[in-house]
């Protein structure tokens, strides 16, 4: 489907921190990725401490980006085309590990769009290492909101 570089070109991270390494699958409703740079020493989002759990929504957010990106692709009038969002909350959310960085494989991270319209999003993602949960949750997008300067 698409790479690193492919999935660079359609949300707003870039260079190390476009976290994602593969487009896996995708519909309307459901996004699967996979991610190595949870292993990377130079991971921007790395600490002295190694890259913790909580990284793992950064992880879904760029999955949750790539999704409407996609959809806006294949929108018809630019009504339905991608805007501009941010991740505004995290609910729900459990860890299944302290860290990241010591696990050997790749993440695979889902998310499924549960509900929205045109200022908000939400979906339910989960972060996973050879099939075992790594984090889940819900996430909350909200969409065309102009950040205050």
């Amino acid at each position: 489907m698409l790479d690193a570089a492919g999935i660079a070109r359609l949300i707003p991270h870039s260079g190390r921190m476009c976290l994602l390494a593969r487009l896996e699958r995708w519909d309307a409703h459901t996004i699967v990725c996979s991610a190595s740079s949870h292993r990377d020493a130079d991971n921007p989002l790395r600490t002295a401490s190694g890259l913790l759990a909580p990284c793992a929504i950064e992880y879904a957010a760029q999955a949750m980006a790539l999704h409407g990106a996609l959809i806006g692709q294949q929108a018809d009038d630019a009504a339905d085309a991608a805007r501009p969002g941010f991740l505004a909350s995290a609910r729900g959310v459990q860890f299944h590990r302290l860290r990241l960085d010591d696990l050997a494989g790749a993440l695979t991270i889902e998310a499924q769009r549960q509900a929205g319209d045109a200022q908000q999003i939400l979906y339910h993602f989960r972060v996973q290492h050879a099939g075992q949960p790594v984090a889940e949750g819900r996430a909350a997008v909200v969409l065309n909101t102009p950040l205050a300067a």
